[in-house]
């Protein structure tokens, strides 16, 4: 790793694949500065990294044992990225196998930036490793499969995990349909309405929620 990965990475995270705008991903960086001190930040949905790296430089910024970021992913792209849909790319795609795979220009973009060490791929289905997952959260950033099965699985396995004044982190929340698609923000209501998480922060199609009641592990709502 060099000093010029280092100093460069908002370069990097511009330049690396993935659908994140800049004050979005700034807001992202900003609120991990904030929370990494108090236990590791979690990512659902990888994709190639862009996010991933305005997490993990906010990690090595911080520095210390449990400034790390947990990213989760399968890496065979959610429905939106396979082949026909509005966002799939065909340099993604596995030749030998035909599918996605998104695994190698992830672990490429994570050593362009020199994030190795902060950042740490989970490769499962959400659904599988939230079932096995026991480690407190100060930060859980949600931006998996826009599915309604997938949004509110990815929430109801992983959002008990937020410690009491964590963050819950929801990207593309549309409140007008004529926006974007609805899961996410279904996602949103239901954090809102369950009682645990207040509103804070609002940018773009981002919605940062506070955890103000009740322990990690316990359910949400």
């Amino acid at each position: 790793m060099t000093d010029d990965r280092q100093s460069d990475w908002l370069s990097h995270a511009l330049g690396a694949k993935g659908f994140m705008p800049e004050d979005e991903g700034m807001l992202l960086h900003r609120r991990a500065l904030e929370r990494l001190p108090h236990g590791p930040v979690l990512e659902v949905g990888t994709y190639c990294g862009k996010s991933a790296i305005y997490l993990g430089a906010a990690a090595r910024e911080v520095g210390g044992p449990q400034a790390v970021v947990f990213t989760v992913d399968h890496h065979r792209g959610s429905e939106e990225n396979q082949a026909g849909w509005e966002h799939h790319d065909p340099t993604l795609v596995d030749a030998e196998l035909g599918v996605m795979d998104t695994l190698p220009t992830f672990r490429r973009t994570m050593a362009l930036a020199g994030l190795e060490d902060q950042v740490v791929a989970v490769i499962g289905r959400s659904t599988t490793v939230s079932a096995h997952w026991r480690t407190p959260l100060s930060l859980l950033f949600i931006d998996g499969g826009h599915a309604e099965e997938h949004a509110q699985n990815d929430y109801s396995g992983w959002a008990p995990w937020v410690m009491t004044g964590g963050l819950l982190v929801i990207h593309d929340v549309f409140p007008d349909p004529a926006d974007g698609g609805q899961p996410p923000y279904h996602v949103f209501l239901r954090a809102i309405e369950g009682g645990a998480f207040t509103e804070v922060e609002a940018l773009g199609s981002m919605r940062v929620l506070q955890r103000t009641a009740g322990d990690a592990g316990e359910a949400v709502g």
